[in-house]
């Protein structure tokens, strides 16, 4: 059922062609996001709650209006993707208004930015005065060892004690209410509305987890990371490499993990599930948001572990191969070899009929060679992944597999996975949504990279739709998205990342000495910070080369998502310093919700591009997110500590003003 809910879904998003009769001969089409936009500014209402298509003489109302005010005309020279509406939402009229204000240029309100991030009042105006109160508690309950070592098992107490209307009010008053906006999409519009008018946007993501024991975790991963054809993932168990291999050790992979989410594989059905919960999201974001939402995905919620680890070591052995040839280490990119160097390397075998086949299929350029393998192809539903990742040996010509031959069932398995992902993608194009990608563990990375890069080649023709996560714990973080960077150029697509310090480091480290392979992570918390600097730097003047060039600087997109002001303000001073603008929406700002609202709000009410990560769920299925979001705030005490005195600050003079009740009211628009 889930399948044919997708198909129908999809089915729904085709571009089809709508003929005005106050028009012959012309086709205007009118996708859903501006249909909508325009209905809702001009007083025009669907009259039923369902997509349909627009009559003529609606459209040709439509057309009349825009050609008087100065539109383009809806002609062949103008294309949208869909003729469908979208039924009015429960707050259209509030959303109404909010898209005239945002076309009033007069109206947005901007205040100066305090880049000491101390200003009580800027960093809380758009709270209630109860909202400060219930935030301070938090995090004095947050200061508590005991309260957050146990917090799970004091909830489920409280859970026992209360019962669930109870514990469910107690949540909301709490936890719940500070750290979650809602219970679905319906009631978290309020708040994202009120977000919205204090200029900060939404990271959509439903987080429902599965209160798994660590033996079902274990079981469930080690089950479905091993191949039906064997436990070896490269074909000579010799040329293995151990990173690449689950270890039961570390199978359940919220070992050491505080704020990152983990799904961990039951069945087929179960991703086709979470598939749909992805589109959901994509819903609520389009819904309340005008196309400046995003809504995060994990790939590791929509197939076999097993198969991200086989392509990840495919990846691996890849450059292991280029490294052979080009006698150094590094990314294939950053050799500038030629398909003639690869023939002088493959020497006498070259000749050989499967050896010239491989060499045809090589991606290349006039910069030299971009891929071993079309990986392109990779994104194909119907790509066959133990035929395509093989390479020629050098002496006997003969081409040995990189990945061992995966039964008919896992093939299937894997082009599921990819079904699902095009479709999450092509529905956040065609809803005009972005998609992040969550980065994950090392030995999953690779896999998610290269898939994700070749989404961002498919997708992001036009704009950044689909954005990878670069984690700067990472040794090699610098050297990835200059290669990714360098790939998106040459290739001709809009590149976006979004730039964390990372989820995985105690686990990374902790799997390395396990299993003997060399530590990924950076030695200190200062080289993460110099990590983390460096690769923005590099991207803010590569953005700038683009405009000096007259090029779209949005053809490179970041996302700065980071709970270190240091590390924000540094950003901020290297836009200035290089000469490049919030106007020009090419760098953003993301924090949680409910943690470091000191950054994120002064940053959107100054007219930066700022964004909440807005989890949202019923209250009993979130309590897992809950205690991550504890666990987190106890390991920045530091920022809990700053966050405590604005807040008691801002309480203290509300209360001395007599504002009790104080009703926030934000008149900014997000850049």
């Amino acid at each position: 059922m889930a399948f044919l809910r997708t198909v129908s879904r999809c089915n729904s998003l085709v571009p089809r062609k709508v003929s005005s009769p106050s028009s012959t001969g012309t086709n205007g089409c009118l996708s859903h996001s501006r249909s909508e936009q325009f209905l809702r500014q001009y007083g025009i209402h669907a009259a039923s709650n369902h997509r349909g298509q627009l009559s003529s003489a609606l459209l040709a109302a439509l057309n009349h209006r825009l050609t008087l005010e100065g539109h383009p005309s809806l002609d062949g020279t103008r294309r949208w993707r869909s003729t469908t509406v979208a039924a009015p939402s429960p707050v259209s009229t509030g959303a109404r208004q909010r898209q005239q204000q945002d076309n009033n240029p007069s109206t947005p309100q901007r205040d100066p930015l305090d880049v000491s991030f101390n200003d009580p009042h800027a960093a809380f105006k758009s709270k209630t005065t109860f909202e400060l109160i219930r935030a301070y508690f938090v995090y004095v309950l947050c200061s508590s060892e005991f309260l957050v070592e146990n917090n799970m098992k004091l909830m489920k107490v409280a859970q026992t004690i209360l019962g669930e209307k109870l514990f469910t009010l107690l949540m909301k008053y709490t936890f719940y209410g500070h750290f979650v906006a809602g219970e679905d999409q319906q009631k978290i519009v309020p708040t994202l509305e009120r977000l919205r008018s204090f200029g900060v946007k939404p990271i959509l993501d439903y987080s429902v987890e599965e209160d798994l024991s660590q033996e079902e975790a274990e079981k469930r991963e080690v089950e479905a990371s091993v191949s039906s054809a064997g436990t070896n993932l490269s074909e000579d168990s010799a040329d293995s490499l151990p990173q690449y291999s689950v270890d039961k050790t570390f199978a359940d992979r919220r070992y050491k993990v505080q704020s990152a989410r983990t799904y961990f594989y039951l069945n087929e059905a179960t991703c086709e599930r979470n598939m749909e919960t992805f589109l959901e999201c994509l819903d609520a974001v389009k819904g309340a948001t005008f196309g400046t939402g995003i809504t995060a995905i994990k790939l590791t919620a929509l197939g076999r572990p097993q198969l991200l680890l086989q392509v990840s070591e495919v990846i691996m052995q890849a450059r292991r191969y280029m490294m052979d040839l080009a006698g150094s280490t590094g990314n294939i990119l950053t050799h500038h070899k030629t398909i003639q160097d690869l023939e002088r390397y493959l020497g006498n075998v070259s000749d050989k009929a499967e050896v010239k086949q491989f060499l045809e299929k090589v991606t290349s350029d006039k910069d030299g060679i971009l891929h071993l393998f079309p990986w392109t192809g990779i994104i194909n539903e119907d790509c066959q992944l133990s035929e395509t990742f093989r390479v020629p040996d050098p002496v006997t010509g003969q081409m040995r597999r990189l990945i061992s031959k995966i039964p008919p069932k896992e093939e299937e398995m894997f082009r599921n996975m990819i079904r699902r992902l095009n479709t999450i993608v092509k529905t956040a194009q065609d809803l005009d949504v972005r998609i992040m990608i969550d980065a994950e563990q090392t030995y999953f990375q690779p896999a998610i990279s290269r898939i994700t890069l070749e989404m961002m080649r498919k997708y992001n023709t036009e704009k950044a739709i689909v954005f990878n996560t670069y984690q700067c714990y990472l040794k090699d973080t610098y050297k990835e998205v200059c290669t990714d960077l360098e790939q998106a150029k040459r290739q001709n697509f809009y590149f976006g990342a979004k730039l964390v310090r990372g989820a995985y480091i105690e686990q990374e480290r902790a799997r390395a000495a396990a299993l003997g392979y060399e530590d990924p992570t950076n030695p200190s918390f200062e080289a993460t910070t110099e990590m983390y600097h460096k690769t923005l730097t590099e991207c803010l003047r590569r953005i700038r080369i683009l405009k000096d060039a007259n090029i779209d600087p949005k053809k490179i997109a970041i996302m700065v998502a980071s709970h270190n002001e240091d590390t924000v303000r540094f950003a901020i001073e290297k836009m200035q310093e290089i000469g490049i603008h919030p106007e020009d929406k090419v760098i953003c700002f993301g924090q949680l919700l409910g943690m470091c609202d000191y950054i994120t709000f002064p940053l959107g009410q100054a007219g930066y591009s700022a964004y909440k990560y807005i989890p949202y769920g019923p209250v009993n299925e979130v309590l897992p997110y809950l205690s991550r979001r504890a666990q987190e705030n106890k390991g920045v005490l530091q920022k809990i500590k700053k966050e405590k005195r604005l807040l008691l600050s801002e309480i203290t003079k509300r209360l001395a003003k007599g504002q009790l009740f104080y009703k926030p009211k934000g008149k900014y628009v997000p850049i």
